[in-house]
């Protein structure tokens, strides 16, 4: 009786452990909302002393200082025409570089048309957030610009909850190995083993995606498309209405040359033909010629 007594209680400090987790998790969200929505007025009544100056300045340290405390993913592509791509790929390499960057992946592939040949291309370049409009006109200026857009993406919100997340089950996991500590039946500790577990992978998964979305914040993206342009086709030269400008020896190799190419074309055409002469011919002229000799014969 007193085993099934304690295992009903494990049970329920189990669910009231997750219930007090969810709420926990609301109840910080709201503090942080409070907090927020708390400084407002104070701010509001130091605007007030400061006066009309004041205020205007207050304002806008004010916006800088929470534009700063937002947490923004910066992308950019841009697409350019360059006159060598090789050259223009080391150049964005080497700034990037300068800029504390790297180059997080590279394509390229060669074309051909006839015996000419263009490249076309793409780098993806990471640099440091504060450089990342620094690198932006460095692309824009390794040719010409065919087209190109940036983007921001703003995971405050996501990074706050991702904390506020992280907190509560980091205080569940305590929870839980306190317990796992005082149980004594086998099946208590496994039940208090699994919740367990299951609380570690949650953390270790919203760790591995705060960690992820820092690194983009802190590390901008710049996608660069490098083209060559493409030849021309070229015009093949024609030599109609000059053949009097061709040489004598140029001359009768040719003639030589189309003569050859008759005689072989009327061999060919002997080759195709002389089996058809012996299957249908020769009994042709066999039968005409019995024909002509039976009307001699018979005149």
């Amino acid at each position: 009786m007193a085993r099934e007594t304690r295992r009903l209680l494990l049970a329920a400090t189990l669910a009231l452990l997750v219930v007090v987790a969810g709420c926990s998790g609301g109840a910080d969200n709201d503090a942080q909302q409070a907090t927020v929505a708390g400084d407002q007025p104070e701010d509001a009544s130091a605007d007030e002393r400061a006066g009309d100056g004041g205020d205007a300045e207050f304002q806008g340290q004010s916006a800088d200082y929470q534009a700063n405390q937002r947490e923004v993913i910066r992308t950019g592509t841009v697409s350019v025409r360059v006159e060598s791509y090789d050259d223009a790929r080391r150049n964005l390499t080497r700034a990037t570089r300068e800029l504390g960057g790297y180059v997080a992946d590279s394509s390229e592939q060669v074309h051909s048309r006839g015996n000419r040949t263009w490249t076309t291309g793409k780098v993806v370049l990471r640099v440091p957030k504060e450089n990342f409009s620094a690198l932006l006109s460095q692309a824009k200026g390794a040719g010409v610009v065919q087209e190109a857009s940036t983007n921001q993406q703003d995971v405050t919100d996501k990074l706050v909850d991702i904390d506020a997340r992280l907190s509560n089950l980091r205080a569940q996991r305590d929870r839980l190995r306190d317990l796992y500590e005082q149980a004594n039946d086998t099946e208590d500790v496994l039940a208090v083993q699994e919740r367990l577990s299951e609380v570690q992978s949650e953390i270790e998964q919203l760790e591995a995606q705060r960690k992820s979305l820092r690194q983009r914040v802190a590390y901008s993206t710049i996608t660069v498309e490098l083209n060559e342009p493409r030849p021309e086709r070229e015009v093949p030269e024609t030599t109609e209405g000059n053949w009097h400008e061709t040489g004598l020896l140029s001359a009768f190799t040719a003639s030589v040359h189309g003569v050859v190419v008759v005689l072989r074309s009327l061999a060919v055409a002997g080759a195709f033909g002389l089996p058809y002469v012996l299957a249908f011919g020769v009994p042709l002229v066999g039968g005409y010629a019995f024909w002509r000799r039976r009307n001699g014969s018979d005149s």
